[in-house]
């Protein structure tokens, strides 16, 4: 089963060339605002977000602070897209939470290679945690 990956951004044409890129590895959703995005995220989890900084209303910055706030959103990995390309936005996407940071104009190999690092680093610490709780259980019933 593809993953599910949101691409956040308020220029169409960014979200066409993303989905393009991306519609054979995942299967993605566009969302033009951050406010759209909370409203998908109330029925579905994605597996990953991109996420521009620069939108109106809310930019990318803010929702990233709604996102790491909210326990059900806080895990989503989210890798800024953006055409900001100052170390102290970056400094600070990456200190809000953000797993990584990528600039406009990107490159396709690497925005898919980077997005299926940060999926296959959280499948490697899902099952490792798997292990983990099935081995407490195992002590548990044992009696340790």
């Amino acid at each position: 089963m593809k993953k599910t990956i949101f691409m956040v951004d308020d220029n169409v044409t960014n979200l066409a060339k993303v989905e393009e890129v991306l519609e054979k590895h995942f299967l993605v959703i566009t969302l033009s605002s951050a406010a759209k995005m909370f409203t998908v995220l109330e029925k579905v989890i994605p597996d990953l977000i991109l996420l521009d900084i620069d939108m109106p209303e809310m930019d990318g910055l803010e929702a990233m602070k709604f996102l790491k706030e909210n326990s059900r959103t806080a895990s989503i990995p989210v890798i800024f897209l953006t055409g900001l390309t100052d170390s102290d936005t970056e400094a600070y996407g990456i200190e809000l939470g953000a797993a990584d940071f990528i600039t406009k104009p990107f490159s396709e190999p690497v925005l898919i290679n980077r997005i299926r690092n940060h999926l296959q680093t959280i499948d490697i610490i899902r099952a490792q945690a798997d292990k983990i709780n099935e081995l407490t259980a195992k002590l548990e019933k044992a009696g340790m």
